[in-house]
């Protein structure tokens, strides 16, 4: 992930607190992971394990930050190497979020199966959202990892595609509830489930941010897309 420094214990310590940063993303990977199952085969039991990784991902994530805390303190890094350890700080937070939006799905799946409506509502269709943010999250970690600002940019484009899942089922969504108001909450319960993943999605693309900051050194948040392809160039 990094170049080479002067000194070799700080490449070490570079790449100890990158490689615990993958191993917390394939963490909250297989949390999501675990959640769409859930979701798709409506699986209480799949549901209780996510909920299980929710206390390992924040172990994790305060781990980190304690060794980022020390690694700054010691070394005093400017330039790239500072961009580097902020944008890793932020993505285990961001890792962490997306791994509560993952215990929020498991959470619902388990209200849907309590109410007795899980297959009568349009749950199916939310699985293609929640694979699409899964992999999203899966790139946007590997761009991260190789420092690859094109791979970011990508992946910027692909969350709009998550947004348009997300209105096209709320609008669904809408229908149901007003033909048959006995489906109003369940369909509730899937919206929120809908709105986690758009937010995972939104994570991901939060991490590809930080993968350009790093790389290019410029802030791109709330940038239009012609203006981050311009920078990324």
């Amino acid at each position: 992930m990094t170049d080479k420094h002067l000194s070799s214990q700080f490449d070490s310590e570079l790449s100890g607190v990158s490689s615990r940063v993958m191993e917390m993303g394939g963490l909250v990977e297989s949390q999501i992971r675990t959640a769409v199952y859930a979701l798709a085969q409506f699986s209480s039991e799949a549901a209780d394990q996510v909920t299980d990784m929710e206390t390992r991902v924040n172990t994790m994530e305060v781990d980190i930050d304690r060794e980022l805390s020390s690694i700054i303190a010691r070394r005093q890094p400017t330039a790239r190497d500072l961009r580097l350890l902020i944008a890793i700080s932020k993505t285990t937070a961001n890792l962490e979020r997306a791994g509560d939006e993952a215990e929020k799905i498991a959470r619902m799946v388990r209200s849907i199966i309590e109410s007795g409506s899980a297959r009568a509502l349009p749950a199916s269709e939310l699985r293609v959202a929640a694979d699409l943010a899964s992999g999203l999250l899966r790139k946007a970690l590997d761009a991260f990892a190789r420092l690859d600002a094109n791979s970011a940019v990508s992946i910027l484009k692909e969350d709009n595609a998550i947004d348009k899942e997300f209105d096209g089922f709320v609008r669904k969504l809408i229908t149901y509830m007003m033909e048959d108001p006995r489906t109003i909450s369940p369909s509730l319960d899937l919206l929120f489930l809908a709105k986690a993943i758009e937010r995972i999605g939104d994570h991901a693309k939060n991490i590809a941010e930080f993968t350009i900051y790093v790389v290019k050194g410029a802030d791109v948040r709330h940038t239009s897309m012609e203006a981050i392809e311009s920078v990324v160039r």
